[in-house]
C-alpha cells in the first residue's frame, strides 16, 4: 500500500488534540446508537397508527441491522480508499434524510424504506470511527479512546428514549422526527467545522502487488474469529434489549416500570464497566484474556438469572452486574481487534468484523423470539448466556492468532 496523504503519527500527540479527536468521534458514535432506536421507540405508535403486529415491527429492526451489517462490511473498503471523513459526512446526511422520511410515512412500506435507509446510514460508523482513532490518536491514549467510544455509544442509547418521549409529548411523533433531523444536521455541522481533525490516511493498491491484495485479509482465520466474537456476544445484547423487560415480568411478576429500570441499570452499569475497562485496557497487553474473563463472568451471571433461583430483586441486581462485567471487556475488545488487523487494512477489517455486531442484533430477535413465543423465559436467558460463553472461545482464538 502507498499513502496518498502525509501519514499521521500515532506515537505522539498533544492531550488537547487527542481529546478533541476522541470527542468528535464519540459524538459521531453516540449519533449512530441514537439511530439504532430511531424507529423502535415509536413502535407503540406505529401499532396503533398503521395496525401493525409484533412480527411486522420486528422485521423493521431486522431490516435496519441487515442493511447496516452488509453495508458495514463494504464500507470498510471505501474508507481505506477515500478516507473516513467523506463517509462520516455522508452517514450523518443519510440520517437527516431518514429522519425527515420517518416524519412523512403513511404506512408499513414507508417504514421499511426508512429502516433500510437508516441502516445504510449506520453502516459506516465503526470502520470510520476506528480508522480515525487508530490513525489520529496517540498510541498510549488508545485504550482511553476506545473506552470513550464505548461510553458515548451507551449515551446515545440513553438519550434517544428521553429525546423521543419529550418531543413526542410536546409536538407529536411526526415532528419529533423533524427534531431528530435537526439534531443530526447540527452534528454534521460540527463535524464539518472540525473537519481538519477527522482526516485520515488513504491507501491505494501498489500496481506491483497481486490484484487480490485488497481481499487477502479475508483469508486470515483471525479476522473471522473476530467476526464470530461480535456475532455471538452481541446476540446477548439483542436478548437484553428486546426481551429482558418481558422476561422479568413473566418470571417474577415485577412491574413494567421496575423491569424497564432494570434494563436501564444494565446499560448504565455497562457504561461504568466500559469506563473501568478503559483503565484496564491501557495497563495490560493480554487483551484477549481480559475480554474472555469479562464475557465468561457475564455468562455465568446471566445463567444464574435464567435459573430463576435468585428471585425478583436478586435477578434485577445480578442483571445490572452482568452489564458491568460485559462492559469491562469493551475497550480490551477493541484493542484485541486492533492487534489482529493487518497494516493498511483498518477500514476493511473493522467493517467486516463489526458487521458481526449488526448480524447478532438482527439474528437474536428472530432466534430467541421463538423461545419467547413458547414461554421459555428462563431458557431465553440461559441461551443468551450460552452464546456469550461461546464468544469466550472466539476471543481466546483471536489472541492466539493475533498478528502483533
Amino acid at each position: 500500500m502507498t499513502s496518498e496523504t502525509t501519514p499521521h503519527s500515532t506515537s505522539k500527540g498533544s492531550f488537547q488534540q487527542d481529546a478533541s479527536i476522541i470527542g468528535l468521534v464519540g459524538l459521531a458514535h453516540a449519533s449512530s446508537h441514537f439511530g439504532h432506536l430511531l424507529l423502535p421507540l415509536t413502535f407503540p405508535v406505529f401499532m396503533k397508527e398503521f395496525s401493525l403486529g409484533y412480527t411486522e415491527l420486528g422485521l423493521l429492526a431486522t431490516t435496519f441491522f441487515v442493511v447496516s451489517g452488509v453495508g458495514q462490511a463494504l464500507a470498510g473498503f471505501v474508507v481505506d480508499r477515500l478516507g473516513a471523513r467523506p463517509l462520516l459526512f455522508a452517514a450523518l446526511g443519510i440520517f437527516v434524510v431518514a429522519s425527515v422520511a420517518a416524519s412523512m410515512v403513511t404506512g408499513y412500506t414507508g417504514l421499511l424504506l426508512v429502516a433500510a435507509l437508516a441502516g445504510l446510514g449506520n453502516a459506516t460508523f465503526h470502520p470510520v470511527d476506528f480508522t480515525i482513532l487508530n490513525q489520529r490518536v496517540s498510541v498510549p491514549r488508545l485504550g482511553y479512546a476506545f473506552s470513550a467510544h464505548g461510553l458515548t455509544g451507551n449515551l446515545g442509547w440513553a438519550v434517544a428514549p428521553v429525546f423521543f418521549a419529550s418531543f413526542g409529548s410536546l409536538i407529536g411523533w411526526r415532528h419529533s422526527y423533524l427534531a431528530a433531523a435537526a439534531l443530526y444536521g447540527s452534528i454534521l455541522a460540527v463535524m464539518v467545522w472540525h473537519r481538519d481533525k477527522l482526516s485520515t490516511q488513504v491507501t491505494r493498491s501498489d500496481p506491483q502487488l497481486h490484484k487480490e491484495h485488497d481481499m487477502a485479509f479475508m483469508k486470515l482465520p483471525v479476522v473471522w474469529l473476530c467476526f464470530a466474537f461480535f456475532l455471538l456476544s452481541t446476540m446477548t445484547l439483542g436478548v437484553m434489549q428486546n426481551f429482558s423487560v418481558s422476561i422479568l415480568r413473566a418470571m417474577h411478576g415485577v412491574s413494567f416500570e421496575a423491569a424497564t429500570y432494570t434494563l436501564t441499570a444494565y446499560m448504565l452499569f455497562g457504561a461504568i464497566g466500559v469506563f473501568v475497562g478503559g483503565i484496564v485496557a491501557v495497563r495490560t497487553s493480554n487483551s484477549d484474556k481480559v475480554v474472555a474473563s469479562a464475557m465468561a463472568t457475564g455468562a455465568v451471571l446471566l445463567a444464574l438469572c435464567g435459573s430463576g433461583m435468585l428471585g425478583a430483586a436478586g435477578t434485577m441486581a445480578v442483571l445490572a452486574a452482568t452489564g458491568f462485567s460485559i462492559g469491562i471487556g469493551g475497550p480490551s475488545r477493541d484493542m484485541m481487534i486492533k492487534k489482529a488487523t493487518p497494516k493498511g487494512a483498518t477500514g476493511r477489517v473493522y467493517g467486516l468484523v463489526y458487521s458481526g455486531l449488526d448480524s447478532g442484533l438482527a439474528v437474536a430477535p428472530l432466534l430467541f423470539g421463538l423461545f419467547m413465543d413458547r414461554g421459555w423465559y428462563g431458557a431465553t436467558l440461559i441461551g443468551a448466556a450460552s452464546v456469550l460463553m461461546l464468544s469466550v472461545f472466539a476471543a481466546l482464538g483471536v489472541g492466539k492468532r493475533s498478528l502483533r
